[in-house]
């Protein structure tokens, strides 16, 4: 049997992808990562997030992808946001029954199959058209709960919708009647929570944007195109700096989110929190749970990486109200890290954006599954079959000592 093994994979070196599947699955057995895909698709050609990332660069115009891949100012958040995941390391336990790998998470009552959610992202029509709907659509096939920046009506009134969360920067919650209106209208879509978004009362410098003369009304329009000498039209209103920030009304405080609280039986939940002193402030004010988020790196700058502050949130709020995070997550360990220091859930923003822009829905589809499978694979390899097996112990900041 051995040699009719090594005769089968030898010849599977001359065959083409697709025929070299078929001849594994005939020694071992089918199994689920195999699937049906067909392996002649450029899709299925790349193996991990980053390379997704390469994919969009290389089909998105050269301003839309500072625009997705920009951070502010001087972009240190952003890349402390991975370079943190390298300062923490896992500590896999031995002999432990894995033949069952168990992804399933509950939040506020949704049971779901992975722990893994799509991030709001603005802009998406720079990457891909109807890029929210189509994100949406994914969602729903992948079965992923999406925190959506709103435009899927139609989609969750056909029944097609995904699970989502909605956002809101705090322009419904201007006083009680707007409140008032903007739960009533998401508790009858269906919507399963809502999701404030706390840090971006000012829009930050994204010198990469300001450079290229972005104007911000094309993130949601779509950039226009380029005449014959490969330039944009002028931007009527570029982004810019050295212009004093302000805002015609007063900004959101911690008693609106009271109010919002007190207005809907829906869970709110507090995106932006980065310290233990604002994450004591969302459960006193009534919130169900936070989102430790830097926005991407995107907003305020020099605040270091999420996975750095996730810690302290989590022993603040002491089990008290939700913890999810967001902040560079591409790989499935650095999504296991994320639930070892104490996070149900991760949420993802780039990845997916990276597979819109690469391949549309089939490219978001992609990029959930890749990270659904690395978990899993990771989960595997480190002696957590399950969510309720992972714990801090699971990890370690290198040079810590225990």
């Amino acid at each position: 049997m051995a040699g009719a093994k090594y005769d089968v994979l030898k010849a599977t070196m001359k065959l083409t992808r697709r025929e070299a599947v078929r001849g594994l699955v005939g020694i071992f057995g089918a199994a689920p990562w195999l699937g049906s895909q067909d392996y002649d698709n450029p899709l299925y050609g790349l193996v991990n997030v980053m390379e997704f990332a390469a994919a969009a660069r290389k089909k998105l115009d050269p301003m839309a992808w500072d625009y997705l891949d920009g951070g502010s100012e001087d972009e240190a958040a952003l890349r402390d946001n991975r370079e943190a995941f390298n300062r923490l390391i896992l500590r896999p336990r031995m002999l432990v029954d894995e033949h069952k790998i168990d992804l399933s998470v509950e939040l506020f009552g949704q049971k779901l199959d992975y722990p893994i959610l799509l991030d709001p992202a603005g802009g998406k029509n720079c990457f891909f058209k109807d890029g929210e709907n189509t994100v949406a659509k994914a969602a729903a096939n992948a079965k992923a709960l999406q925190i959506t920046n709103g435009g899927i009506d139609e989609l969750i009134e056909s029944g097609k919708g995904p699970v989502f969360w909605q956002i809101t920067t705090g322009g419904q919650l201007r006083n009680a009647q707007t409140i008032r209106s903007f739960v009533k209208r998401l508790e009858a879509q269906g919507c399963k929570a809502i999701c404030f978004t706390v840090d971006i009362m000012h829009v930050s410098h994204r010198e990469r944007d300001i450079r290229n003369g972005l104007e911000r009304s094309w993130c949601e329009s779509g950039l226009p195109p380029r005449d014959a000498q490969g330039k944009l039209p002028k931007a009527k209103n570029p982004w810019r700096v050295g212009i004093y920030p302000s805002r015609p009304e007063p900004t959101p405080t911690w008693q609106t989110l009271s109010e919002l609280c007190s207005a809907t039986k829906l869970p709110v939940l507090v995106k932006g929190i980065m310290t233990a002193e604002d994450a004591d402030r969302c459960v006193r004010h009534g919130a169900s749970g936070v989102v430790v988020s830097n926005h991407g790196a995107r907003q305020m700058d020099h605040v270091g990486a999420t996975i750095e502050a996730l810690p302290e949130v989590v022993k603040e709020v002491g089990g008290k109200i939700t913890v999810l995070v967001d902040g560079g997550f591409r790989r499935g360990t650095d999504v296991l890290k994320g639930l070892a220091l104490g996070a149900k859930a991760v949420c993802v923003a780039r990845p997916y954006l990276y597979g819109l822009a690469a391949f549309g829905q089939p490219g978001v589809e992609r990029v959930l599954e890749l990270l659904r499978t690395e978990l899993a694979l990771n989960m595997g390899l480190a002696g957590v079959p399950n969510l309720a097996a992972i714990d801090r112990s699971l990890v370690r900041w290198r040079g810590e000592t225990r």
